[in-house]
Formats: structure tokens, C-alpha cells, sequence
């Protein structure tokens, strides 16, 4: 198959899976969203072996498009080559009590959707650590680090962008109490 058309149809199914998991999960704008990306994966490779500049450049103006609509403010993980450190805008750090640290994510140490998170926000920050709502996971890069601790699966009727393997989550907060409390019905 054509280079373009794979980028075509892997725009496509990026925007279908954004939109059912807004709804899905229940977004709401000012929560966090965190997404790791293998573009290796989506193109059928394994992770961090060919990771692929004209993937991430088809799928970061369409996630930015959707976050702005949402009012959701986004963190992208970058891989292990820099501890799955997240890029941010810089008004996340006070919002989410963030602390920024210093590193500039490449394609060979970040990953090609970080470096291209870096390059689309208006002023991108390194942190090491965030308590996100909700999750995309995209090739297994296994972002559950990165969420707050009572993760729900999120369920969609796609479960795969290009031949990457995808993994939806929602957080919720914790039950506690015991045999006398009560619970509003979700």
C-alpha cells in the first residue's frame, strides 16, 4: 500500500477514535489526557524501531484540534530513553502542580510524537510525572504510570490504529469507607 494512503487511513481512524473516546470515557474539559504513541507499532514495526516523523505529524494537529474542542489539556509520554518523561504546555505545570525538568525530546530519545508535541505547543515543558483522568495508550506503551490510581478500562469499536495495539482508560476516584457508606449511582 502507498505511503499516503496509509497516512490517510490512519488519519481517519485517529479522528474516529478520538471522538468515541471523548464520549466513552466522559472527558470534561480542564482534565488531563496522556497519550503514548509508538509510531513504530502503528506502522507494524516493533516499538522503538522505526519510529516514523510522518505518523506523529498525522496525528498531533488532529489530537490538538479535539483537546481545544474538549478543553483538555494534554500530556504526551515520551519512551524509555527518557524514563517516559511528559511533554506539556507550560500552563499545565501550575494548573496540575507540575515540576518541570530539563530535556529536549528527539526521535531517537523521546519518540516521534513527543518531538512533535514539542515542536506544536506553544511553550513546551518537561515533567517527570503527571496524575492524568484518562489515557490513550497506542502500541503498549504502557502509560499507566502517568494515571491516577483507579484506572477503568474504556471500551470503543476499534481496537487498533494502523497495527498498533490500543488501550483506552478513565480514571475514576477511590471508593472508601466501609459496610455503613454510601455511593452515588454512577
Amino acid at each position: 500500500m502507498e505511503t499516503l494512503q496509509i497516512l490517510d487511513e490512519i488519519k481517519i481512524q485517529w479522528n474516529n477514535i478520538l471522538d468515541q473516546f471523548a464520549k466513552a470515557a466522559g472527558l470534561q474539559p480542564g482534565q488531563m489526557i496522556v497519550i503514548g504513541c509508538s509510531t513504530s507499532e502503528i506502522l507494524g514495526y516493533r516499538i522503538g524501531k522505526a519510529g516514523s516523523r510522518e505518523v506523529a505529524d498525522v496525528l498531533i494537529k488532529p489530537i490538538f484540534d479535539w483537546a481545544d474542542r474538549l478543553g483538555v489539556f494534554l500530556a504526551f509520554q515520551c519512551c524509555e530513553h527518557l524514563n517516559r518523561v511528559l511533554i506539556v504546555e507550560e500552563k499545565s505545570l501550575e494548573k496540575f502542580n507540575l515540576e518541570p525538568v530539563i530535556v529536549i525530546p528527539s526521535l531517537t530519545a523521546g519518540g516521534a510524537m513527543a518531538s512533535a508535541a514539542w515542536e506544536k505547543f506553544t511553550v513546551p515543558v518537561a515533567v517527570e510525572q503527571v496524575k492524568a483522568h484518562a489515557g490513550l495508550d497506542i502500541g503498549d506503551t504502557l502509560i499507566g504510570m502517568h494515571l491516577r490510581p483507579v484506572v477503568v478500562p474504556v471500551r470503543i469499536d476499534v481496537s487498533k490504529l494502523g497495527n498498533a495495539h490500543l488501550t483506552l482508560a478513565r480514571t475514576r476516584p477511590k471508593y472508601v469507607g466501609g459496610p455503613r457508606a454510601g455511593y452515588p449511582c454512577n
